[in-house]
C-alpha cells in the first residue's frame, strides 16, 4: 500500500476512535427503566401518615419513591372543604388527616428534604382555588410544587351540562389567578362526565373549552378505566394538556355501576385496585405515550391501601424496572 494513503487512513481510524457513537453509549432499550422517578399520591395511606408522619415519609423515602403529591384540606383551606372532610371514611382523631398533618410548609420542605423528597403538585378543592389562591399558592410555592390540581368537582356543581358550562369558565378564571401567583392549575378527572348529557360529553365539553396554557390535566387510569374510556385515546386527543398522572391497576375490567357521580360508587371500587403490574391495565403502553405527550409527574395512587408497605413496593418495584 502507498505510504502516504496508509498514514492518511490510520490518522482516520485514530480520529474517529475519540468519537463513541451515541448508539453505542445508550442504553439497550430492555435495560432502560419504565420511569426514572415516581411518585405517590398521599391518600394512600392517610392513615398511616396521621399516626406518624414523619416515620410515613421515612417508609416512602425507603422504597425508592421520589416525590409525592399531597390532598387536602390545609389549615389555609376554606371552611367549606373542611366540613367536607368530615365526610371521609376515616376514623374519628384528633389529629389532622390530611393537608400538612400539622405542620406548616416550611417545615414540610425541611422534612421532605430530609428524605430526597419534592412535591410538584397539591390536590385541593374548588372553594379554596376561588376563594384562597393567594394562601394556597404561597404553600405550594413554599413546598416546591408547580400544580394546585382539583381533584373533583363538587357534585351539586355538575347536575347538568349549564353546570360543566359555567365550570369551563370557572376554570378558566382559575387558571389565570394561578398564573399571577406563579403556580398552574389542573383537574384530575374521577369517573363522572363522560357519559353524554343533553347532546354533549361534559368532560370533554371542559376540556375543549378551557385554555390550552391555563387549564392542565391530570389523568386517573383507573377512574378513567371505570368509566369504560380508553387513556391511550384520551392522551392523544389532547396530548400536551396532560401534565400529571395517577397510576393504580385493575384487579378486573369492572365498570361503574352507574354514571359514576358519587363518591359511594367510587369506594365501591375500592377493593378492584392492585398494585401496577397485577391488574388488566396496559400501564406500560399508557406511560409510554403519556411520556410521549408531555406528562411530566406520575403517582401511585392506591387509595386508603390495604399492606401499603407490600402494595406499594410492589407497584415502584414494577415501574422502575
Amino acid at each position: 500500500m502507498n505510504r502516504s494513503i496508509f498514514l492518511k487512513q490510520l490518522s482516520l481510524l485514530t480520529a474517529g476512535s475519540t468519537i463513541i457513537p451515541s448508539s453505542i453509549l445508550a442504553k439497550p432499550s430492555y435495560l432502560q427503566k419504565l420511569l426514572p422517578e415516581v411518585g405517590i399520591q398521599l391518600f394512600s395511606i392517610p392513615l398511616l401518615l396521621n399516626r406518624d408522619f414523619e416515620k410515613s415519609i421515612s417508609m416512602i423515602s425507603k422504597m425508592g419513591y421520589k416525590y409525592i403529591e399531597f390532598f387536602g384540606p390545609y389549615y389555609f383551606s376554606s371552611q367549606s372543604a373542611k366540613d367536607r372532610a368530615k365526610n371521609y371514611p376515616f376514623p374519628p382523631s384528633d389529629k389532622p388527616i390530611s393537608g400538612f398533618y400539622g405542620y406548616k410548609e416550611s417545615e414540610i420542605n425541611d422534612i421532605l428534604s430530609d428524605y430526597n423528597l419534592k412535591t410538584p403538585s397539591l390536590h385541593t378543592d374548588l372553594d379554596t382555588l376561588e376563594n384562597h389562591m393567594g394562601k394556597l399558592a404561597k404553600a405550594a410555592l413554599e413546598c416546591g410544587a408547580e400544580y394546585v390540581v382539583l381533584p373533583a368537582i363538587p357534585p351539586d356543581q355538575r347536575t347538568n351540562i349549564d353546570d360543566y358550562k359555567r365550570m369551563a369558565d370557572r376554570f378558566n378564571e382559575i387558571g389565570l389567578a394561578a398564573k399571577k401567583e406563579g403556580i398552574s392549575f389542573a383537574y384530575h378527572n374521577h369517573g363522572y362526565g363522560f357519559a353524554e348529557k343533553e347532546g354533549l360529553i361534559p368532560t370533554e365539553y371542559v376540556f375543549e373549552n378551557t385554555d390550552s396554557d391555563l387549564v392542565f390535566l391530570q389523568m386517573d387510569i383507573f377512574w378513567t378505566l371505570a368509566a369504560g374510556q380508553d387513556p391511550i385515546r384520551l392522551l392523544n386527543k389532547y396530548s400536551n394538556r396532560y401534565k400529571l398522572m395517577h397510576l393504580k391497576d385493575m384487579k378486573e375490567n369492572i365498570l361503574f355501576n352507574g354514571d359514576g357521580e358519587s363518591f359511594e360508587e367510587w369506594i365501591t371500587l375500592f377493593p378492584n385496585m392492585t398494585s401496577c403490574g397485577k391488574g388488566i391495565a396496559d400501564i406500560k403502553g399508557i406511560i409510554k405515550k403519556a411520556k410521549d405527550v408531555g406528562v411530566k409527574h406520575f403517582y401511585v395512587e392506591q387509595d386508603m391501601a390495604q399492606n401499603p408497605e407490600i402494595v406499594l413496593q410492589e407497584s415502584f418495584d414494577f415501574l422502575t424496572n
